[in-house]
């Protein structure tokens, strides 16, 4: 599994969603993304520039053209993502988190039944 040297920007995930699709060239990847960012060729290179220095994209010279591959599958992207958000915002604690989530909006019987088959998965007591 690659380490994340630091989480993805808004950005990054952009990239990134698109590439656990499937491994791309620098034109398929500017292509997949121009409509939804208006992102050039040239932003598209610096933005997989970056990730290959985090360790998180590796490319690979197929013929003419370079092929970038995820390092990072996407659920250790969401894990770390997770975990640091965790951190900043509620100092560590799940607790607060989840007592902040139920406060701001109601949760459905449904919502209520898949944490509770979570705690109960992860060995907590679910009522």
């Amino acid at each position: 599994m690659a380490e994340i040297k630091n989480t993805l920007s808004d950005c990054e995930w952009k990239l990134m969603n698109r590439l656990w699709e499937r491994p791309m060239t620098i034109m398929e990847l500017t292509n997949c993304v121009r409509e939804e960012t208006g992102w050039s060729k040239n932003t598209v290179i610096t933005m997989l520039s970056r990730l290959e220095a985090k360790g998180i994209v590796r490319g690979e010279r197929l013929e003419r053209a370079k092929v970038f591959y995820p390092v990072l599958n996407k659920k250790d992207a969401a894990k770390a993502e997770t975990d640091s958000f965790l951190g900043k915002v509620y100092g560590g604690s799940l607790g607060l988190m989840m007592s902040a989530m139920v406060e701001s909006r109601s949760l459905s019987e449904s919502d209520v039944a898949e944490l509770a088959a979570i705690l109960e998965k992860a060995g907590g007591k679910a009522k």
